[in-house]
């Protein structure tokens, strides 16, 4: 009996503890900064539509059934990002913005349920979308401000950006706690140019208040220093009076008896003096009116010709500069007009040069056409002549063949008579038998050689009768100069 009762204790104890391994197992509670999404049954959350699929606890515990649900954490702590935006303001001036987002996911189950769905296996990557969202909209605000707009409202830039990211950061369960710009950086320097007339309006004022701070103290000082010496005068001389008066009263007690002598002898020096003082004042009027007030005026007299002559001075050297003035503008007025002169006689020069050089490329157009067309029409009238007469040789051989000949035997005689004679050009000594007869039968023979003569003539003609003109125009009988010369037999002695 003590057994099985041992028995079943043991068995209770042990049912207890798996029953609370159990528990614990399926006991699942929510940090303060944490939310805990339990998914895998359909739950109705308030705020939220129905069939959500997963389940939202925050701030206390809940069973959850192993193998059957999953439980992934949310964190509701504080993220940070910082913001390094290159931005371009309304003025086309870049400018480097700093500054800090704090932000969370909503306390609220909506704002979890946004967040769970889009960062709850990628909450590193929360604060660089956050960047993201927070520099386009930085961007396009400071596009419509400008800089100064910037510098004396931060906060309203602050606020345009909050509200701009508002929505977004809803959608994605997100609230900011805080926006901070903390540095506007101006790589171009256009905010230090634009507090440089306040800063140099700044030092002015100091360095203006600094010299009358400056000149205040030194005539503070000036005037400490004169009552300072003020006082030690009047120190002295009182000393000085003291130290009179007791000289004075042991001089009195040691000269008691000099002293009745003395008073007497300065009784009489004392009428003495009133005397000479008398004869001085009087010397002194005379002075005055002989000497001193002559002098006066005599200098009175010399200042006044001095200022005279130095206010002459002064017109004349205003009347000269004012000459000089004067003729200085009416030179730039000449020089001016010059300038203008030359300029448009330089423009009509070139002008003139211009007409001139179309005039003459006109004329010479003009002359080098009509050359052209007085050639063109000298070697037409000359082919027509050569034409006519070839016509009219023509004519004249089929009207008279003996005289034509006859004219072409006369017209080419001399170079006849050359071909003949040149029959003998390669003789060197020759020998006649027979005296002058033999030389003009000689001679006879050559020219015969030489030439066909009248029978060679009417061949010619004949064959022109027959063929008609050579087909460069001109007759047969141009072109007779002579037979292929013969050596002329010649007996030597």
């Amino acid at each position: 009996m003590p057994m099985f009762v041992g028995v079943v204790a043991g068995a209770a104890v042990a049912a207890v503890l798996v029953l609370v391994g159990v528990f614990k197992l399926m006991w699942r509670v929510a940090e303060p900064n944490e939310a805990l999404i339990i998914s895998g049954s359909t739950h109705r959350t308030e705020g939220l539509e129905a069939g959500m699929g997963f389940r939202i606890v925050t701030g206390r515990g809940t069973l959850v059934l192993p193998g059957v649900q999953a439980v992934r954490k949310l964190s509701l702590d504080l993220n940070e990002t910082e913001l390094h935006v290159d931005c371009v303001t309304h003025q086309g001036i870049p400018l480097k913005v700093r500054g800090v987002v704090i932000f969370k996911v909503g306390d609220d189950f909506v704002s979890i349920a946004n967040a769970a769905r889009r960062f709850l296996d990628q909450q590193k990557l929360m604060s660089e979308r956050v960047h993201n969202v927070f520099a386009g909209h930085l961007r396009s605000i400071v596009g419509g401000l400008t800089v100064e707009d910037m510098i004396r409202d931060r906060e309203k830039l602050t606020g345009q950006t909050r509200a701009a990211c508002g929505t977004e950061m809803e959608k994605l369960g997100l609230i900011v706690d805080s926006l901070q710009i903390h540095e506007i950086e101006d790589p171009t320097g256009y905010i230090q140019n634009l507090a440089m007339p306040h800063a140099a309006a700044v030092q002015r004022d100091a360095r203006i208040a600094q010299a009358e701070a400056n000149r205040l103290a030194t005539e503070a000082e000036q005037q400490s220093y004169a009552r300072m010496a003020e006082a030690t005068r009047d120190s002295e001389i009182l000393q000085a009076g003291y130290q009179a008066e007791r000289d004075h009263a042991g001089a009195k007690a040691r000269q008691a008896g000099p002293l009745a002598d003395a008073a007497a002898r300065q009784e009489v020096v004392v009428q003495e003096t009133r005397v000479a003082e008398l004869e001085a004042d009087r010397r002194e009027q005379q002075l005055q009116a002989d000497i001193r007030k002559p002098a006066d005026a005599r200098a009175y007299e010399k200042r006044t010709l001095a200022e005279a002559e130095r206010d002459a001075r002064i017109s004349a050297a205003q009347a000269k500069a004012k000459e000089t003035e004067l003729a200085a503008a009416a030179e730039a007025t000449r020089v001016k007009a010059a300038a203008g002169a030359e300029a448009q006689a330089t423009e009509a020069r070139g002008a003139a040069a211009a007409t001139a050089t179309r005039v003459t490329g006109e004329a010479e157009a003009a002359s080098a056409r009509a050359r052209g067309l007085a050639e063109a029409e000298a070697v037409k009238a000359k082919g027509l002549a050569e034409a006519d007469a070839i016509k009219a040789r023509a004519a004249a051989l089929a009207e008279n063949q003996e005289a034509v000949v006859a004219q072409q035997l006369a017209e080419n005689w001399p170079e006849i008579v050359r071909a003949g004679a040149s029959a003998f050009g390669n003789v060197d000594n020759m020998v006649l038998l027979n005296g002058a007869d033999g030389m003009a039968e000689l001679f006879a023979k050559a020219l015969t050689m030489g030439g066909t003569g009248l029978g060679l003539a009417r061949q010619l003609l004949a064959s022109m009768n027959q063929n008609g003109p050579s087909a460069n125009g001109t007759s047969p009988l141009n072109g007779i100069t002579g037979a292929p010369s013969q050596k002329v037999p010649v007996e030597e002695g």
